[in-house]
């Protein structure tokens, strides 16, 4: 049986009144009297009976939501990113409607046509690993709609933007790995599209240069689908495993990359950190109780989530347009553990 919400004409057939004085006694208007209030507020709460939300976002011009868009939520970082949008939203009385890209290019644009659709009153996104035109999203912030980009960035379309210091977060877990007596380190990286992934080999490269290293590029690896394919990572891996000199570290450049890698050479019996030192992005609770605990590079994902959404929370809410954009950029951390302690390792 298809469950029926009652509305405002239920109740008032129910109790002989009209529409406009039902409506009216439900906003406590003064023009209708105490007992006519209180009659249809007892009628109303005993049939549980709830405002129409579209009905009332087309009454205001505003459907108090906002669309998510990002690769997928069972990664540790966009779950804490969300968290961190559901509470800023929910403070201003928006709420959230939450779509997955699964890295695929026709799914962000399906879900940005989708969101669009049920009237959003703005849109949080991260980037696709396919996406390499946004035609899609300029298409809609040309109409009006307004947008937040986050972590996975364009330039192409004038907005807010708020991303990790990648450029930082690779230079110190190329430098520690440096540090700990490694010399032919390999990098791992996202889709070669993606900003954080140009963002983060800079700063790989850059840590090498500084310490007297040229960068090979047969050390450096692309996934296409940044990690979501186990395949990806493990063909990419074997490959670094194949060179005549194979890696003595590796520095992987996401969350999924980084777990797959570990759990990889796990299963090779690839001694970690003694043979190959490893240090990855991952914003993992797990990361202290893996075998070994992961060295990481840590995202202020929630911050991240939340600053985003007071973006466009604002541009949702300005009553001029808004010509000046804001590119916030927050602090990465390194967190050292034994997977990169060389130190561990018998001589």
């Amino acid at each position: 049986m298809k469950f029926e919400a009652i509305t405002i004409k239920d109740i008032a057939k129910a109790l002989n009144l009209s529409v406009s004085t039902v409506s009216k006694a439900l906003r406590g208007s003064h023009e209708i009297s105490g007992e006519t209030k209180q009659a249809v507020l007892n009628y109303a709460r005993e049939n549980n009976y709830k405002p129409n939300p579209i009905a009332q976002s087309l009454k205001r011009g505003q459907s108090k939501s906002i669309g998510i868009i990002v690769c997928n939520i069972d990664n540790n970082f966009f779950s804490q990113v969300i968290n961190g949008i559901e509470s800023v939203a929910r403070h201003k009385g928006y709420n959230v409607i939450i779509t997955q890209s699964r890295e695929s290019y026709e799914k962000e644009v399906a879900n940005s046509e989708h969101l669009s659709s049920r009237s959003v009153d703005g849109l949080i996104i991260s980037l696709a690993a396919e996406t390499r035109q946004v035609d899609h999203l300029i298409k809609l912030h040309r109409k009006g709609l307004p947008i937040v980009l986050f972590d996975r960035i364009t330039d192409e379309i004038p907005t807010h933007r708020v991303i990790a210091n990648n450029y930082k977060g690779a230079y110190e877990a190329t430098r520690h790995l440096l540090e700990q007596g490694c010399r032919r380190i390999a990098h791992i990286a996202s889709s070669d599209n993606l900003s954080i992934t140009r963002e983060r080999l800079e700063g790989y490269k850059q840590a090498l240069k500084d310490a007297g290293h040229k960068s090979d590029e047969r050390y450096i690896k692309f996934c296409p689908h940044s990690g979501m394919i186990r395949e990806e990572t493990q063909q990419a891996l074997n490959e670094l495993l194949q060179l005549t000199e194979r890696p003595d570290a590796i520095f992987t450049a996401s969350d999924r990359l980084s777990t797959t890698t570990l759990s990889l050479l796990r299963v090779m019996q690839i001694s970690i950190p003694c043979e190959i030192a490893l240090v990855g992005y991952t914003n993992s609770i797990s990361a202290d109780i893996f075998n070994p605990s992961l060295t990481s590079v840590v995202q202020p994902a929630l911050e991240m989530g939340q600053q985003a959404t007071e973006l466009l929370v604002s541009l949702i809410e300005a009553r001029r347009p808004v010509t000046q954009f804001e590119k916030r950029v927050l602090d990465t951390e390194l967190q050292i553990r034994d997977s990169s302690l060389k130190k561990n390792c018998n001589p």
